[in-house]
Order: C-alpha cells, then structure tokens, then sequence
C-alpha cells in the first residue's frame, strides 16, 4: 500500500488522489464512452486513510495535484500489459517556479509569475504514435498554455532569450516520446525570489519507457548570477535575493519512449538529426543510425552493421 502521510506538505487529499485515478482511466478507454457519473460509478477506489494519498486533517496537501505524475505512473506500468497498445510511456514531471520581486519598470510595483512557460515537456509515447512535444502535464491531460511571448516579457521584469525543443530530450524508442524543452530569461527585476515546487529532478523520476523504448531526460532548473555563480535549486526550495540580471535556466524533460530504438524508421532519424533534435552521436548509440557529423549524410554501410549487430 501507499507510505504514510508526511510531515510537510507531500501528500494528497482523497479528492485530488481521485482525480489522478480517474484522469489516468480516462486516458485508457475508448474516447467515445461519456465521460458521465454512469461511468465513474463504475470505479471503486480504496485509498487507507492516513497514507500520503489520502492524508488525514490537518496535514498540509499543497503537493497534492503533482502527485498526479507518480499515480498515472503505477497506472500506465500496471495496465501495460493488459493493454499494451493503449497505454502510454511515461510523461515529463511538473518542476515548476513561482517569481516575485518588484518591477523597476512599473515604479517598483510587485509582480509575480508561475512561469507556466518553461513548464511543459514531453508526453509519453504509444503503440503507433511519438509522443507530443512540449505539452502541458499529465495533472491536466496536457491541457495547459505556455504563455504568449510578449505578453509574457510585457507582464514581468524579464527578457527572454531563448524557449526551443530540448535536442535529445525525448526518450528513444520505435515511437519517441515527446521532446522537452530549454527556456533561458535574464530576470530583471529587484529584490527578487522564488519558490520552487515539483518533481523531475532525480533519477527515480525519469519518463519511463515502455517494451524497450528510454528514458526522458530529466528536468533541470539553475540561477546564474551576473558575477557567473550559479546555484541549482533543490525540487522544493525558497530561492531567495536573486540578483538583477541573473539568468534563469530550465529545461523541461521529454517522454519516455515505446518500443525498440533500432525499428525506427532511418529517414525518421535522419530528418531528426537535421532539424537539431537528435544529435549524430545519439543517432548512432540509440538508434544505431550513422550519420556523417560534417555533411550529416546517412551511411548506409555502416548503419545496417550497426542494427546487425544489435542482441
């Protein structure tokens, strides 16, 4: 059964527990079916009381909704097998951050800031299909918006410079899953802080793959100051006096693959590689596609002696 609740504030209330169960269902079943109160009568949960999924009053739940990661997980893993062309890999975490400071080009007046927008990752993949790149969370069935990018830079003391796909992100597999993301922003703002929440970051926590298909790379946050310190913030952390002109960086994991890497598609590979998705050397040691580094021409000879040579 499921650990006791915690002393912080990593545990669930029934009701969120319930949602992630009933999300993660839905996923499984034919899209046709209503999503009705005939249906969800036909789901019993037993979730003991005073385990972290059902925490007993007055435990702190702020962690709740994020856990939505962990149970669609055991979900996934446990119906694999009954149902393997139905399931998908596993899904990026949520890592996210809450910034706040004062902003100097409003008179100093406060803004804060979820940064929904260096949140998504990568979904996992599924019998058939690669997973999607740079979706939203599992929490939400990737329903979640990144912020548009000059309303975003309009709203709050930063510059963005960069938000693109995260190359080798995705977990490999004959369907990869869902590239991930790298977002970089020079905060401009004073007397700024931050408040880190999530999951993601350890090894544990990677997007499963599934029949053979790899992980997805792990999430990752950092504070370079201007003297060039840097300071990777822990999964749950108050970051304070975050200097002017500091950059932030995260990267958003990708999905975990399904399948074996050596029955994708070669040109798949190949176009992947030339739009800077998968770099040439993980082209050759996950997929066993060998491409010339200069020209980014595919050798056939040595790619078809590489999958031959595969256990």
């Amino acid at each position: 059964g499921s650990a006791p609740q915690t002393p912080g504030f990593v545990n669930a209330p029934l009701a969120a527990t319930s949602s992630a169960v009933l999300l993660s269902f839905l996923m499984l079943i034919n899209p046709d079916i209503p999503h009705n109160d005939g249906l969800t009568r036909t789901i019993h949960l037993q979730v003991p009381e005073g385990s972290f999924l059902n925490a007993s009053y007055p435990a702190a739940t702020t962690f709740g909704n994020s856990l939505t990661g962990p149970i669609s997980d055991a979900i996934f893993r446990a119906f694999s097998e009954a149902l393997p062309e139905t399931v998908t890999a596993g899904w990026n975490r949520m890592l996210s951050l809450v910034l706040t400071g004062d902003d100097p080009g409003r008179a100093g007046a406060p803004f804060v800031d979820i940064l929904f927008i260096s949140q998504k990752g990568g979904s996992g993949a599924a019998h058939g299909v690669d997973g999607y790149d740079h979706i939203g969370l599992i929490n939400c069935a990737g329903g979640l918006l990144a912020q548009d990018y000059e309303m975003f830079e309009n709203q709050n003391p930063v510059h963005l410079i960069k938000h693109e796909l995260k190359c080798d992100s995705a977990g490999p597999g004959q369907w990869r899953g869902g590239y991930g993301t790298e977002t970089e922003m020079l905060v401009e703002g004073e007397n700024v802080a931050g408040v880190v929440f999530g999951d993601g970051i350890e090894e544990e926590a990677k997007a499963f793959g599934l029949f053979g298909g790899g992980t997805g790379i792990l999430n990752e946050m950092s504070f370079t100051s201007p003297d060039q310190s840097q300071h990777r913030p822990k999964s749950k952390e108050i970051v304070k006096d975050i200097a002017t002109h500091t950059v932030l960086t995260q990267i958003a994991g990708g999905g975990g693959g399904y399948g074996d890497p050596f029955k994708r598609p070669i040109e798949i590979v190949l176009n992947e590689v030339k739009n800077g998705l998968v770099s040439v050397k993980r082209a050759k040691q996950n997929y066993g596609v060998v491409i010339d580094p200069e020209s980014l021409e595919l050798d056939i000879a040595a790619t078809d002696t590489v999958r031959s040579k595969r256990p």
